[in-house]
């Protein structure tokens, strides 16, 4: 592990974030002075850096094995957890673990203990039955929207990892919303509650759109184009209204992603690097997406369908009007359908006739090598600039992972590249370039 461990200000000038909010200096205050600590804030308003930072520094550098563990109820949250601890440069090893990978990768880069271990809890449980590393040292437990992992089943899991460890000295809790009761299990003892649910944050409006029709698809187009080319998020209840949706936007010719549980873990990551570097800006989703992913700021969200519960409605809308700035979250209903409760102060939006944006400027390109082959971003940019011939203004953003990357480059530049990369040399390795 490397000895130089950056101090807070290098960390917050290295994620490019100028000052911490009310929120995150009081959950760095009250992490470090209290066993037990429960967290609750809105979507958006920075819970993860909270508690990575207080934690990071209260971490035994000459410790070899698990210090922290986070239990998360996604995959999407156990990588993008992974993806700021990396990011704040501490010199201290992270590792997400979570189903759709495959367990001897997780035995192989848990031969070299990381500090922090970041996993969903059927992984987690499935480790510890099997061993694969020591619980000796983990002295503080961090359950992240642990409401969500309640609800979508994760009980009998996380009570056998609780009560597999026997060394824990602090705990903290977060969540989104205050629904849900902390079971007993978890052992709090007298815990610190930080709760900024009913805090000011971010402007938030709702709009009502009518559909004249039940079938809302014409509708939401017509929405789309009234919105203008920004990126957002359509939120639909199942997998098959996705299917529908996405195929109604393609014959209207308006790009988009799709991200729902069941689609492959490869293809989930892939939709959310396409979204985040631009080359999509339109994302329709179920509630999966509504917690936890790392996503740039949205400047709207869509409830094609209601969710069932206000919860869910809360979390959705906490995609938009995030960190302080103002979004809208619009809701299609059917022009005799009524409203349920949890939809309050509403204004009724008139949709103005425009014509669907459906350019894409950008492409991503993925390169076969990452970080295990001591390739970097500017390594990259490098490679795309020389060799590649690009100006500046043609490479978009960079997203550097273990064993590849994922480059956004502009879409009329983009079969040029790959003739002049293809089995190219980036550092020591021979990297294969393909449109994703």
């Amino acid at each position: 592990m490397s000895s130089n461990i950056k101090d807070q200000k290098a960390i917050l000038k290295k994620l490019g974030i100028k000052e911490l909010n009310a929120m995150q200096e009081e959950a760095q205050s009250t992490i470090h002075s209290y066993a037990d600590t429960v967290l609750l804030s809105p979507t958006g308003t920075g819970k993860t850096l909270a508690f990575l930072l207080p934690l990071i520094t209260e971490l035994d550098e000459n410790c070899k094995e698990v210090q922290v563990l986070i239990l998360v109820p996604s995959r999407e949250l156990a990588i993008q957890i992974g993806q700021v601890t990396q990011e704040m440069g501490t010199g201290y090893k992270t590792l997400a673990v979570y189903g759709g990978q495959s367990f001897s990768t997780d035995r192989m880069n848990l031969k070299h203990r990381p500090a922090i271990l970041i996993g969903t809890p059927g992984r987690v449980a499935d480790h510890l039955r099997r061993g694969t590393f020591s619980t000796e040292n983990i002295t503080t437990l961090v359950l992240d929207e642990f409401d969500k992992s309640l609800q979508i089943g994760f009980e009998a899991e996380m009570r056998e990892i609780v009560n597999a460890l026997g060394n824990i000295k602090k705990k903290v809790l977060t969540s989104a919303t205050q629904a849900v009761s902390i079971p007993k299990f978890v052992g709090l003892h007298n815990p610190k509650y930080i709760n900024y649910l009913n805090e000011k944050t971010s402007q938030l409006t709702i709009k009502i759109i009518d559909s004249p029709s039940k079938d809302k698809l014409e509708t939401l187009v017509k929405a789309l184009a009234h919105i203008g080319n920004e990126p957002g998020i359509v939120f639909c209840n199942f997998k098959e209204s996705i299917e529908r949706v996405s195929d109604y936007l393609s014959e209207n010719k308006i790009s988009h992603v799709c991200f729902y549980g069941g689609m492959e873990q490869r293809d989930r990551e892939q939709a959310l690097i396409k979204f985040r570097n631009g080359t999509h800006r339109l994302i329709i989703a179920t509630d999966l997406a509504a917690r936890g992913i790392d996503v740039p700021e949205i400047k709207f969200i869509i409830h094609y369908q209601l969710p069932l519960k206000s919860e869910e409605f809360t979390h959705r809308n906490g995609r938009t009007a995030r960190m302080f700035n103002d979004g809208t979250a619009y809701v299609i209903k059917w022009e005799k359908e009524g409203l349920p409760d949890f939809i309050q102060g509403a204004q009724t939006e008139k949709l103005k006739k425009a014509k669907v944006i459906a350019t894409e400027d950008w492409k991503t390109l993925r390169i076969s090598g990452g970080r295990k082959d001591k390739i970097s971003k500017g390594d990259i940019a490098g490679l795309f600039f020389k060799q590649g011939k690009l100006e500046k203004e043609q490479l978009g953003a960079i997203e550097l992972k273990q064993d590849c990357a994922f480059v956004a480059v502009q879409a009329a530049q983009v079969n040029n590249v790959i003739k002049l990369l293809d089995n190219s040399k980036l550092k020591t390795k021979k990297i294969k370039v393909s449109l994703v």
